[in-house]
């Protein structure tokens, strides 16, 4: 595949993500416009909180329209209503809530303190208190007359504004202004344009996302064999036991004792360009998943593309990481397999596929699988600090790691490179790709619980024919009794 090609399927798959998120966005704002709002068609919360011994609780600035805050014509445009209920918990002492222009708001207050919202976490108002003393009490905020709304009385009082241009403050008090502010507030919002929003974004995404699907099909497409019966011909035989998937590796000789050190910063361009591959792999994953659970089979351009990225990993992780280290040949920007490359990895791809299993594989059967390889991979180096300043490294988990760090460690010190450790790192790195297969439903057979140790495999000799998807890209390897000691 062209690096055009990747490129292009990593694009696609980008905005078929995008589309994806759109698309629930819509979908769940939709849903929860017919269903989470009150009776007066506000999405609302309650907040706790709303206690201080000061005169008054005030919201910060609500700044519309005015520079830098947003234009005139988008607070108008956005027809926003908001709803703000609050009820005293000092039954004997009316409350009042209203919204005024926040010059008039500060000239009433004056310098009395008074508790500002500076943010909610959760349901729990922040409060920060204010000014500097003055008068106990600023009078009655009713008798004012600049507030937009207003309302004032026991129980639960409840105002509705209509966003307008300008400078705003919420302000709750007490009736008779007198310090001492307790009370439940709620506040709700709707907008005129919430509904037409979540329409469009539900068919906008469902639009975006069917026509990333159908780019993928075409950039992923590959084109038949010349010989179509050759095409029909299976990798081996029906009887064949051998794992479908085929993991080698090869040692350099001789290896540099302390390159390794440096590796995982020189594949570092490989490791972003293997980020996004992933998220290809991944969705990739899902649309071959739906197409086996129709058809019985697992589409041949995403097939190999998926092989692909394995391929890569494995190269780049064999060069630099738990791999194995165990050579110096810096690995190629492909996708395709690399026969001259020390590292290769084949999967068969097979004519058929179970359809009932794709629905079980990756979630339920591979667990037991899972469960092995979070010993093997899982894991890392953790620095924590005790209570009296004292630092302690930990190590918490993964066995690879750690056996490659060892042969790091053997070279670095010894100049050689263990050869049963060699063996046993590329059978658990052998574990570790059979199992990712069968859960990308690569395959439907069930990885064995077996350590087969070396880097070599013993398949079968290959049919007269080629395989599915063109060329055995399987490669011979010296054993490793050959590999230096």
């Amino acid at each position: 595949m062209s690096a055009g090609r990747i490129l292009g399927v990593i694009v696609t798959v980008v905005v078929l993500v995008a589309s994806i998120a759109v698309l629930i966005g819509g979908v769940a704002g939709t849903i929860a416009h017919a269903t989470a709002r009150n009776d007066s068609g506000f999405f609302d919360v309650g907040l706790d909180g709303l206690a201080t011994r000061t005169v008054a609780v005030t919201s910060e600035d609500i700044d519309l329209g005015s520079d830098p805050g947003p234009p005139e014509w988008l607070v108008e445009l956005g027809d926003v209503t908001t709803e703000f209920r609050v009820e005293s918990i000092r039954t004997d002492v009316p409350v009042f809530i209203g919204i005024g222009p926040e010059a008039e708001v500060e000239r009433y207050l004056g310098g009395l303190p008074r508790a500002e919202v500076t943010g909610v976490d959760g349901r729990q108002l922040d409060l920060r208190t204010t000014g500097e003393g003055g008068a106990e009490s600023p009078g009655p905020p009713a008798d004012e007359t600049f507030w937009t709304v207003s309302a004032e009385g026991t129980g639960e009082q409840t105002v509705e504004w209509d966003l307008a241009t300008g400078r705003w403050k919420v302000v709750v008090m007490n009736a008779d202004g007198s310090p001492g502010v307790a009370g439940d507030l709620n506040v709700g919002i709707k907008a005129g344009f919430l509904l037409p929003l979540f329409v469009t974004m539900l068919v906008l995404g469902a639009l975006f996302a069917i026509a990333a699907v159908a780019l993928l099909v075409a950039l992923l497409h590959k084109r038949p064999p010349v010989d179509a019966e050759d095409a029909a011909t299976p990798l081996a035989p029906s009887g064949d036991q051998r794992s479908p998937v085929a993991l080698t590796a090869r040692m350099d000789a001789p290896l540099s004792p302390w390159l390794w050190l440096v590796k995982w910063f020189l594949a570092i361009p490989h490791f972003i360009i293997l980020v996004f591959l992933w998220v290809a792999f991944v969705v990739l994953t899902v649309v071959a998943g739906v197409a086996i659970l129709f058809s019985g089979r697992y589409p041949a351009g995403i097939f190999d593309f998926n092989l692909g990225v394995l391929r890569w990993t494995w190269r780049v992780s064999y060069y630099a990481t738990v791999g194995g280290i165990g050579t110096d040949r810096y690995p190629p920007f492909s996708l395709d397999e690399e026969p001259d490359y020390p590292a290769t990895l084949y999967i068969d791809r097979p004519s058929e596929l179970s359809r009932g299993l794709v629905l079980v594989k990756s979630w339920l059967l591979a667990i037991p699988h899972y469960l092995v390889l979070a010993i093997v991979v899982g894991g890392g180096i953790a620095w924590a600090s005790g209570r009296e300043g004292a630092d302690t490294i930990t190590w918490t988990g993964g066995l690879l790691g750690l056996l490659v760090l060892f042969a790091g460690v053997s070279l670095l010190f010894r100049g050689r490179y263990p050869t049963g450790l060699f063996n046993l790192i590329i059978g658990l790195n052998r574990w570790v790709y059979r199992v990712v297969a069968y859960a990308a439903l690569m395959t439907d057979r069930y990885p064995p619980f077996r350590l087969d140790q070396g880097g070599t495999e013993l398949p079968p000799e290959p049919p007269s024919t080629p395989p599915v998807g063109g060329v055995d890209l399987r490669v011979d390897a010296p054993e490793p009794a050959s590999s230096p000691n």
